[in-house]
């Protein structure tokens, strides 16, 4: 992943620039060409769009199945590898989002609702870069510990319902671990859901801007 977390910082710093000093970067739009304009709106419309297909997706419907139906270490496992990938894209397609945004409505001349939508992008650019740099790599590094706590007292490879809640009450390490995996994951999942949420408010805004 070194490639894409490279990727993702220069994007991320070019985001900024455009946001603070759009001029500079890219010129002002009111005196690019339509192609220029056009390109803009294109990468704004792709990058939400997959950015949010990826978050709908890994939210409310990958993630659901494969827990329904693979024993919960290899899940856990297998979510480690996908969520810095999923963070690293939806990171990267908010910070373009956020660019092109904010290249085609400058803050300076943007009306209240622009800047207010311009407002959710970044909030769901710093929810997932938070997620990405914070929250995940504490997730992951806790819930190797719990797994290898877990496999000492032969539980985990269950499918589903777990049995970890049973044994805890008997075992003082494992609620320990149990509670501390349960605020990072929460946290995870806040800022997961405070992303969504706020590119839900963006899709409302688009679809405003649509005729059909």
């Amino acid at each position: 992943m070194g490639w894409a977390t490279r990727f993702l910082a220069a994007v991320c710093f070019f985001a900024a620039g455009v946001l603070f000093v759009p001029d500079s970067i890219l010129g002002s739009p009111s005196g690019a060409g339509a192609g220029a304009v056009t390109a803009a709106k294109l990468a704004h419309l792709i990058s939400f769009s997959t950015s949010w297909g990826a978050a709908l997706w890994a939210t409310f419907i990958g993630g659901i199945i494969m827990f329904k139906n693979l024993p919960r270490h290899m899940f856990g496992n297998l979510q480690s590898k996908m969520f810095p990938a999923y963070f690293t894209l939806i990171s990267a397609c908010a910070a373009i989002s956020v660019a092109a945004f904010a290249y085609l409505h400058p803050w300076k001349t943007a009306s209240t609702v622009e800047r207010y939508q311009l407002g959710f992008l970044l909030s769901a650019l710093g929810c997932n870069l938070s997620n990405l740099l914070v929250f995940t790599p504490m997730t992951i590094e806790m819930m190797k510990k719990r797994h290898k706590i877990e496999r000492d007292l032969s539980i985990g490879e269950e499918v589903g319902w777990s049995k970890n809640q049973q044994v805890a009450k008997s075992n003082p390490t494992l609620a320990a671990m149990n509670k501390k995996f349960g605020m990072i994951h929460g946290l995870s999942s806040l800022a997961n859901i405070m992303s969504f949420g706020s590119l839900a408010m963006h899709s409302w805004y688009l679809a405003s801007k649509l005729e059909l």
